[in-house]
């Protein structure tokens, strides 16, 4: 079974929010992009959580081959980090100087995947944590023809089937669709493996697969965003804590005093 993985390179939401909540997080003079250069960059924590739902299927005795692919990174890092994580191949698609949106991302997706003889099975992350729109999946699936399965915390594939159980408010869902398929990992799968030293040394000397847009034949017509981003700002960050004195009683009494005069209680 071939289980292709989209991976996307992020920045590191923890730096990000430091940055913020330090005031040094900044926008450049094009409104678009952050100035700093020395916030690290990763895979997207969901879609790795969707590398860990294939070595989990890998655990319980499946035939698996696992492709994960990214789409114009900044580095490699994140690849290597699958690559020590146990994927059999990394793939990056090089895009040069051209702007995509998550249109334009799906139709590259896709098309590596076609290109490279499909695949029985399309992971993504449920979103990713630096735009959190998760509508790059969905697109995937379109384009390939393929049913998609959304917010899975489970997923089992057998027989030309896949059971997936889904996160909803109201609880479990359990679903099932015929192969191929694409499908969502939420947070809710569980924390991901971390890699082996040795694994990770061994990672270091693979470069991975390098793809261009020519190879994929796609025109400049199947390239042109539908959607721009203008702009980008940084939200001034406010706290405000009130510290309440005196002993257990009296600050719970002053509490709910407070609470009560703001309607809360």
């Amino acid at each position: 079974m071939r289980i292709v993985v989209c991976a996307k390179e992020v920045f590191d939401p923890d730096a990000v929010n430091s940055y913020a909540l330090e005031g040094r997080l900044a926008i450049g003079d094009d409104g678009k992009t952050f100035t700093q250069t020395s916030i690290p960059r990763l895979m997207n924590a969901y879609d790795e959580q969707a590398i860990e739902a294939v070595l989990r299927l890998r655990d319980a005795g499946q035939d698996v081959a696992l492709t994960v692919v990214s789409v114009g990174s900044q580095n490699t890092d994140h690849l290597k980090h699958a690559l020590s994580l146990g994927a059999n191949e990394v793939v990056e698609i090089e895009i040069g100087d051209v702007a995509l949106d998550y249109h334009c991302v799906a139709r590259v997706l896709a098309a590596y995947i076609e290109s490279s003889g499909g695949a029985d099975l399309v992971l993504c992350g449920r979103q990713a944590s630096d735009d959190d729109q998760g509508v790059v999946p969905a697109l995937i699936g379109e384009h390939l023809g393929m049913p998609i399965i959304t917010i899975a915390r489970d997923v089992v594939p057998a027989e030309g089937k896949v059971k997936v159980i889904r996160v909803t408010p109201d609880g479990d869902e359990v679903v099932e669709t015929a192969l191929p398929a694409v499908v969502t990992i939420s947070n809710e799968l569980g924390e991901p493996r971390y890699p082996t030293m040795q694994a990770k040394m061994k990672a270091r000397k693979q470069k991975p697969t390098v793809v261009t847009l020519g190879d994929l034949s796609l025109d400049g017509a199947a390239l042109a965003p539908k959607v721009e981003l203008i702009a980008q700002f940084v939200p001034e960050v406010r706290g405000a804590c009130e510290m309440i004195d005196g002993d257990a009683a009296a600050a719970a009494a002053a509490l709910i005093g407070k609470l009560k005069q703001d309607a809360v209680i």
